[in-house]
């Protein structure tokens, strides 16, 4: 399989930074892996995974190879009053939310509209408005770079916590997921209560919410907030929920009664990074080609023609600020590179 040299990456990175890649090749099949790491040049050269491109930033040209996962096709393996559901590492996300919805398929309504790629969703357990992929994964495919083999892996084996997996741990680096099944249903089990989603079904005036009420709130909600990266550069969310722990939260909350919070696993408390942030005064803040949105102070965007230097420096004094106003430390949910 022929791998292309000095490739731009402009297009593959929704923050829309002007990098190349040393070498490039877009993975359509499972063979297609088998064929690139019997590639001798391949063992020469560091590797970067590529998605949807929408949870990275890139702040240098990658001098090394990147593999464009595109592997596609969405499959029903099994229906019944559960319904398992398997989808290429290359499908966009919100292509399978959108798929699952229209067929009645209840558990991902709520993480409707993140970007990225099926294939991304176990690795970094992505979630929105009280759900995670945990809750419905089932299993997933993935290519063990060293040996060229397929393994299975469970829902125990990835190890799951908040933006966290086995992927992006102990075995970073060494496999790369092709396909993932999730284990759905015939029946609802809405989640409503987290962010605004009760609220706006209120004012739609929807008493007895169905997923696609679910998942259209959410798209709203979503889209009042976040700026579609094929507009203006951004990658989401760029910082996690920080998770505190009970005797920190109360000594915040005593000195700022407003701060929203949420219950966290072993008794700690989630606080709402977004509003951190805002507090701070970032919120809409633009600081040369980069800045925060004007509708959500956990996003960060290139206005155009910024570096991924100019946005990481910017991140940076976010971070520090934070952490001198509430004595909370910021992390980041992208990858630098």
């Amino acid at each position: 399989m022929p791998l292309l040299e000095n490739h731009s990456l402009k297009q593959l990175n929704t923050f829309g930074i002007d990098v190349n890649a040393k070498l490039y090749a877009d993975i359509l099949s499972e063979n297609d892996l088998i064929a690139v790491f019997s590639n001798p040049v391949v063992k020469e050269n560091k590797l970067l995974i590529l998605g949807g491109g929408s949870n990275m930033l890139f702040t240098k040209d990658y001098d090394g190879l990147v593999l464009k996962m595109s592997i596609k096709g969405i499959d029903v393996v099994e229906e019944g009053d559960d319904v398992l559901v398997k989808a290429g590492g290359g499908e966009v996300w919100d292509g399978l939310v959108k798929y699952c919805v229209a067929k009645g398929y209840a558990g991902i309504e709520n993480l409707t509209l993140i970007p990225g790629t099926v294939g991304a969703s176990p690795i970094q357990n992505i979630g929105a408005y009280g759900v995670e992929v945990k809750d419905v994964f089932e299993s997933c495919t993935a290519f063990e770079i060293a040996t060229g083999q397929l393994k299975t892996f469970t829902k125990a084996d990835c190890e799951f916590a908040y933006r966290e997996s086995v992927f992006k741990g102990k075995l970073k680096e060494q496999f790369i997921v092709t396909s993932v099944t999730y284990r759905l249903s015939r029946t609802a089990n809405l989640q409503t209560h987290y962010g605004a989603i009760n609220a706006e079904l209120e004012r739609r005036e929807i008493a007895e919410p169905t997923i696609a009420d679910v998942s259209e709130v959410v798209a709203a909600i979503r889209v009042s907030k976040l700026p579609d990266p094929s507009t203006i550069g951004n990658a989401g969310s760029f910082f996690k929920n920080p998770i505190i722990d009970q005797i920190i939260f109360d000594d915040l909350l005593s000195r700022f009664p407003d701060i929203p919070h949420y219950p966290a696993p072993d008794g700690r408390v989630k606080l709402a990074a977004g509003w951190l942030i805002e507090f701070c005064g970032f919120k809409g803040l633009i600081e040369g080609n980069t800045g925060t949105w004007k509708n959500q102070a956990l996003v960060l965007v290139n206005h155009g023609g910024a570096t991924g230097q100019e946005v990481y420096r910017f991140s940076e004094k976010i971070i520090n600020t934070v952490q001198q106003k509430f004595g909370v430390l910021l992390e980041r949910e992208v990858n630098i590179l």
